[in-house]
């Protein structure tokens, strides 16, 4: 039987989920897909840290173990931040490993430049983790591609400021301490900025971008505003109107070619098809020539949602049964 090697890079919140993940269904994958999943090392910043128990897996803090390792088939990134992210894959696309990254930071920027760069090396790269979380957006999007024209993706990208969103209204407690709850139960960090200045949403955006139009806008042509700006007033003015306050990014492309993009709060009303979508969820419309608008919605972040979006890549990959991948 096949046996499958694998790396994580960073084992955080996302890390320990697709150690999880894998282990807990390290029977059903035998069985329904054919091969063995062995977790052979992780890579983390401080090894005396206490973390959870990986026996038989080795932790190391030296990136070369790993990629001077020739029985590692594919490598799992879940690193916070552009950097050592980006030269750990690119070094390993280099080395011919596969990759499946979750790191939106890094993919919004990199992420082009990598997929060419595996391209010419004849390697996977998988990243649907890097936007919305458990919603499979870029394997819709990558589907519908080969049959159809996307014009426009629109939606809620980031699950921390619906949440403080809903929050606000459901409850009627103003932005802070919305916030501080969702620090509390862990769905912010305990630096906020990128969710709630739109920062989040406008990388997953560029991702999106890249992939439906082949392109993205210049990125300081896209209005960037965040939700920090929103009072308990306009809440409760808004739902008096029977509107609710949902943070959007949204990018289209015109007649012409040219894409405009924008990232920010809209007032939307009970018959549009964000309405509904509460809490920490995600939601993306994906307006096409033939199909018209497709909407997704699921949970956005967390450390199940990611994972799970990370060890699908890799089953997809399995499934198409890569021939560098998989050794017997």
């Amino acid at each position: 039987m096949a046996s499958i090697k694998v790396a994580l890079l960073g084992f955080g919140t996302v890390g320990e989920g697709i150690y999880r993940i894998l282990n807990e269904r390290k029977e059903e994958i035998k069985r329904e897909m054919g091969c063995t999943i062995d977790i052979v090392s992780i890579l983390v910043r401080d090894k005396e840290k206490e973390r959870l128990a990986t026996p038989g897996t080795k932790i190391t803090d030296d990136i070369q173990e790993i990629l001077l390792n020739p029985d590692i088939d594919l490598i799992f990134e879940a690193i916070v931040g552009e950097e050592p992210a980006y030269t750990f894959l690119s070094d390993a696309i280099e080395k011919g490993f596969h990759i499946i990254t979750a790191n939106k930071t890094m993919f919004a920027k990199h992420g082009p430049a990598l997929l060419k760069h595996a391209e010419f090396r004849g390697v996977y790269v998988g990243y649907e983790a890097t936007t919305a979380g458990g919603i499979p957006i870029i394997r819709t999007v990558t589907n519908l591609l080969p049959t159809d024209r996307v014009l426009r993706i629109r939606g809620i990208l980031n699950g921390t400021s619906n949440f403080i969103l809903t929050k606000m209204r459901e409850e009627g407690i103003p932005f802070k301490a919305a916030l501080h709850e969702a620090q509390t139960l862990g769905y912010a960090e305990a630096d906020p900025t990128d969710d709630i200045s739109g920062k989040d949403a406008f990388r997953k955006l560029m991702i999106l971008s890249a992939l439906a139009f082949g392109t993205q806008p210049n990125w300081q042509d896209v209005s960037v505003v965040g939700i920090d700006k929103i009072t308990i007033e306009d809440v409760a003015d808004a739902s008096k109107a029977k509107l609710r306050y949902r943070h959007v990014a949204d990018i289209l492309i015109d007649e012409k070619g040219t894409l405009h993009g924008s990232v920010g709060p809209v007032l939307i009303g009970t018959h549009h098809s964000l309405y509904g979508v509460e809490g920490v969820d995600n939601a993306i419309i994906v307006e096409t020539d033939y199909l018209g608008a497709l909407t997704l919605v699921g949970p956005g972040a967390g450390m199940y949602p990611t994972a799970s979006a990370m060890v699908g890549d890799f089953l997809q990959m399995i499934g198409k049964r890569e021939k560098v991948l998989v050794n017997s």
